[in-house]
């Protein structure tokens, strides 16, 4: 098992649902591993935009918004 699993099972036991962020080469691991993952990748455009995204989902729903930049 590779971190970057082990990382992803930890964000689903937590109950994580969405990850905000930039795809990239610095996080192509993580990326393969959200594949047979639950969790869904929104692609943003700019690191501002991730964290403004996932702020807002936070309040709106409670749970918590979770962020990976490159």
């Amino acid at each position: 098992m590779k971190a970057s699993d082990l990382f992803i099972k930890c964000l689903e036991h937590e109950g994580v649902e969405y990850i905000f962020g930039l795809p990239g080469e610095e996080n192509a691991d993580l990326m393969m591993s959200l594949e047979e993952s639950k969790i869904k990748f929104i692609i943003t455009r700019h690191g501002q935009s991730a964290v403004f995204m996932a702020d807002v989902y936070g309040r709106l729903t409670g749970k918590a918004g979770f962020v990976y930049p490159r």
